[in-house]
């Protein structure tokens, strides 16, 4: 068997490549980097007009979204509405990226 036989077998209809970016990045042990790519597409929508110019997600690691906010009172209001991003952002990915979202005061230079 040559090493391009041990590999999944070829499907016979072209695929998207959307559609294959993130299966070969968990193939390659690099699914949160396929989700954090998608989480930078929505972030901006599901955190909205209020919130979005004050948070920046920095990364995420192990199902944890780390976001950078622009200081202690924007963190606090955002903060409180930490499980309805979650939400918002499970919706708009079509599955749960994240189990939790931690924030930070930072600056967005």
């Amino acid at each position: 068997m040559t090493h391009r036989d041990a590999r999944r077998p070829r499907p016979s209809q072209p695929q998207k490549v959307s559609e294959l970016v993130p299966e070969v990045l968990d193939e390659l042990g690099l699914g949160d980097t396929s989700n954090a790519v998608g989480l930078l597409r929505v972030w901006d929508s599901v955190l909205g007009e209020r919130f979005a110019p004050h948070c920046r997600p920095d990364g995420m690691r192990h199902g944890v979204i780390h976001a950078r906010v622009r200081d202690s009172g924007w963190m606090q209001r955002i903060q409180l509405e930490k499980s309805n991003i979650l939400a918002r952002l499970e919706e708009a990915m079509g599955e749960p990226i994240a189990r939790d979202l931690r924030f930070r005061v930072g600056d967005f230079g």
